[in-house]
């Protein structure tokens, strides 16, 4: 029997109206279900990804024929779809809809976002539709409901698109428990990967599947964090061609290696993505890109729609109001990012759909998925950071498999330039450089125990052989999941005595329930693992007419800014947001109000600790390479290659596996500066380590700045003169022992471990955020975290929370296992280059001191001084 015969001739026919034909991913995943096989697809931007997920579904739900509609006889939830953004989601059911209507299919789709009205939510528990679409975070919530087991009984199968991008985080642990409880509730799920970036599928074929291994149960011990790759570079995988189908197929689920099937789809038109070159030189530092604005508003122009990708919600901004400045032609241009207002968020999602904008800059709310057939162009502002997410983003342009899509890359800066040039070298060998697998976070497990219990009692061992079967805690010992229900029973030890702490409780029958319904209604408030700093709502206010001079909190919402910022702001200041020029008129009870403010203003732009990407390992390598082959340099544009001439006339140009550490007087001070070329996390704790080391020297450390490619450090002591005297001075500054004493005694000194515990201690459900009727401020979050913190340190430091927040540290704020990796690296490989001045290299790490972080007009004007002295001195 042919697979084309799997599709029924409904199908056949709506295929052949289009124009299409079925392709064979399409009907291996038709097969695959038919097997009753879970299956990962690998497949290019416009291979037909979402529609080869639905298609088992569609065909099935279309064989079952419409339910009755009474609750004994309606057919109940048969495919949950789980995106990771709810504006994919809600694109996804607009283009799901279309083949639905037009083969006149007895199906329902619904959309359960944290958008979606709590009536509509109420009614899907009550009437389930056919095919669910939602996020991690609604999974959780539908979990914990008291009617999950009936509400999920009939699912048949989960699809779970992007799936590289849910599992590189915390969501990814929560899904994974969610996963494994909806096939404890119905065994005969499958479950679908779909994903176009993907360099270890076997970590994705994992997750899909129950893990039934020989991992550690009670009283063994099982390592928390996972080794990865070993070198500083990751390596680009080819994938084989996808397994044919086997007529009596291996059990999934079961023995030592329980893996997904895996169906790859080859080829794709080569993407056609350039570098966007200036005749203007670009800064050697900043992040605006303002030189590059006019020659990107002639791109949008030329092109029928672009999509302006940025790094961050502050360039997002910026960008937009550039671009509008120079808006002569009322283009229509949009913009989009996570802290706008959803209503805002919606319009501009719809407007693309029907083809009415321009342009719209955006950040990563729009990096996946999205099928907008009207992109004929991405513009990356700034360095992409990622192999992968750079394809991600050009994916979106001409988003079917056959065109190529068109992109250009627009670096800032000039060491952006030769991020640029490594991400497209990347791009043309398709080398990926998605992260590790994740060992499953322990504050994440604690929240998915209490949802739980408010869903129905558990016994505690066959939650935890449940637990283990997600991927990511097949490895967790009883010792661990016993302190983590413990924490959720009493708080741990240290405590136990305050009864605000005890969420569940065992009965005489050995099973655990929550206490009480407050509870679980504060866990349905507070569910999630996005902890993002405390925001607060922006609403447009209006002069009132009686009382001059007053403003009145009668306009709409425009978004969400951090609390942090808006506790800076005195009445007058202006920023921008919403792609509008807003002044401050106060805060009106749990609201910034604002009004529109007139032309002539210099706003500030409200900044967000959450959006920054670090620099990976892998373009990371590639920039180093680059920066040491004079026989790379041809492939730069001249400024570039001018500028490292110059560096190598002066200093030195470092090898790929060496440190190159420059020391020179300036002023008063004394500057050492160096190049890892590892991201800001992992140089941040390097600045941090390096002057406790200095401290303890006694070189009187004053300070250091740190970028994705250097550190500068200045001291009131001369580091030349110490490091001339003693020829092992900055082997042992560097050396791999800092990650010991040194790390764990600034570790208990700095303020980074109370904030990192206060993000484990809201997920884990210690601390809420949210109560009925009421949310706690940022503020009052700090205090309530910063007692415990203190008391638990104290008293019990081994508690559960305590050890997640290192673990997060190690892996997220620090970056520790980076920097090893690094410290190895350059082992005996230190070049240490004394100076009497500065080099251009160091030019651009030094412009880091004192830079303000506020991009407007007259701070570009600052740091274009400031580059233009340091050159002038460096080249003097």
């Amino acid at each position: 029997m042919s697979q084309a015969s799997l599709l029924p001739k409904t199908f056949r026919d709506w295929f052949k109206s289009r124009g299409w034909a079925p392709r064979e991913h399409q009907l291996d995943l038709l097969a695959k279900a038919r097997q009753g096989r879970s299956v990962l697809l690998v497949a290019p931007t416009g291979a037909g990804k979402t529609l080869a997920g639905f298609l088992p579904s569609l065909v099935e739900l279309a064989e079952r024929g419409p339910g009755r509609g009474t609750t004994q006889d309606r057919r109940g939830l048969h495919t949950l779809y789980i995106s990771p953004l709810k504006a994919l989601a809600t694109d996804i059911a607009r283009n799901l809809e279309t083949p639905v209507q037009e083969m006149g299919l007895p199906i329902r789709i619904e959309t359960r976002t944290g958008d979606t009205p709590s009536h509509k939510r109420a009614r899907q528990i009550e009437r389930p539709p056919d095919i669910l679409l939602t996020t991690p975070e609604q999974l959780a919530l539908l979990l914990a409901h008291a009617e999950a087991r009936e509400f999920f009984q009939n699912l048949r199968r989960v699809v779970l698109d992007e799936l590289h991008s849910l599992v590189t985080s915390k969501r990814g642990d929560l899904l994974s428990l969610g996963l494994a409880r909806l096939l404890a509730i119905a065994p005969e799920v499958t479950a679908v990967g779909l994903s176009a970036t993907v360099r270890e599928p076997d970590d994705l074929r994992r997750y899909l599947v129950p893990q039934h291994s020989t991992s550690p149960s009670r009283g063994e011990v099982a390592p928390q964090v996972r080794e990865g790759v070993g070198g500083a570079s990751f390596k680009s995988e080819v994938l084989p061609p996808h397994p044919s189908l086997q007529a009596d197929p291996p059990p999934q689920g079961k023995g030592e290696e329980a893996l997904a099937d895996l169906v790859v789809v080859q080829g794709g038109a080569q993407p056609d993505i350039r570098m966007l070159e200036l005749d203007e030189r670009l800064p050697l530092a900043g992040h605006t890109a303002s030189l590059s604005m006019p020659a990107i508003y002639d791109l949008i122009r030329a092109h029928k729609t672009t999509l302006v990708f940025v790094n961050t919600r502050l360039q997002a901004e910026y960008t937009f109001q550039e671009l509008w400045k120079l808006n002569d032609d009322n283009l229509a241009i949009a913009l989009h990012h996570g802290s706008l207002d959803v209503s805002q968020r919606r319009r501009v999602e719809e407007a693309m759909a029907a083809g009415k904008l321009k342009a719209v800059v955006c950040t990563a709310t729009l990096d996946l998925g999205i099928d907008w057939g009207d992109v004929d162009l991405v513009v990356n502002v700034g360095a992409p950071k990622g192999a992968s997410r750079i394809m991600q983003r050009i994916g979106r342009s001409n988003h079917r498999m056959d065109e190529p899509s068109e992109a250009y890359l627009v670096p800032a800066n000039r060491f952006e330039i030769l991020e640029c040039r490594a991400a497209l070298d990347a791009v043309h060998e398709a080398a990926q450089d998605t992260p590790d697998a994740r060992t499953g976070a322990l504050d994440v497990l604690c929240q998915h125990i209490l949802g739980m219990a408010c869903a129905e009692p558990f016994r505690l061992d066959e939650l935890y052989e449940e637990v283990r079967s997600a991927a990511p805690y097949a490895g967790l010992t009883w010792e661990d999941f016993e302190a983590c229900v413990a924490f959720v029973a009493t708080g741990g030890y240290a405590l136990r005595a305050y009864e605000r702490f005890a969420k569940i409780v065992k009965g005489k029958d050995d099973l655990w329930r929550v206490r009480d319904a407050k509870v679980a209604q504060q866990y349905r408030l507070n569910v999630g693992t996005i902890v993002e700093s405390s925001m607060i709502k922006v609403r447009l206010g209006r002069s009132a007419r009686s009382r001059p001079g007053t403003v009145l909190p009668r306009g709409r919402i425009l978004g969400e800014i951090e609390e942090y910022f808006a506790e800076t702001l005195t009445p007058g200041d202006t920023f921008l947001f919403a792609g509008e020029v807003l002044r401050f008129e106060g805060i009106s009870e749990d609201e910034v109000l604002v009004t529109r403010a007139g032309s002539g203003t210099d706003p500030m732009i409200p900044s967000y600790e959450g959006g920054k990407f670090p620099l990976s390992t892998f373009l990371a390598a590639r920039v180093r390479a680059i920066l040491a082959d004079p026989f790379e340099w041809d492939r730069l544009p001249p400024q570039m290659t001018e500028w490292l001439l110059q560096q190598r006339r002066r200093s030195i140009v470092p090898g790929p596996r060496d440190l190159l550490v420059e020391t020179f007087p300036r002023g008063n001070r004394y500057y050492m500066t160096c190049f890892p070329f590892e991201g800001r996390l992992a140089h941040q704790t390097l600045g941090m380590l390096l002057t406790r080391r200095l401290e303890r020297a006694k070189l009187k450390p004053l300070g250091f700045v740190a970028n994705d490619y250097g550190i500068a450090v200045y001291a009131s002591g001369d580091i030349a003169a110490r490091a001339g005297r003693d020829p092992a001075f900055m082997d042992d500054l560097f050396s791999e022992d800092m990650l010991g004493d040194d790390l764990e005694d600034w570790l208990a000194e700095s303020a980074l471990m109370k904030r990192t515990f206060r993000q484990c201690a809201v997920i884990a459900g210690l601390i809420e955020r949210r109560f009925p009727g009421e949310k706690k401020t940022g503020r009052q979050v700090t205090i309530s975290t910063d007692l415990v913190y203190d008391v638990l340190r104290k008293h019990e430091p081994d508690h559960v929370l305590l050890r997640a927040a290192r673990a997060d540290a190690a892996t997220g704020l620090l970056d520790v296992r980076r920097l090893g990796m690094m410290l190895e690296r350059i082992r005996g490989r230190i070049i240490h280059k004394p100076l009497d001045r500065v080099s251009p290299l160091s030019v651009s790490v030094m412009l880091e001191i004192g830079r303000e972080r506020v991009y407007s007009d007259n701070a570009d004007e600052i740091l274009a001084e400031a580059e233009a002295a340091l050159l002038d001195e460096a080249l003097a």
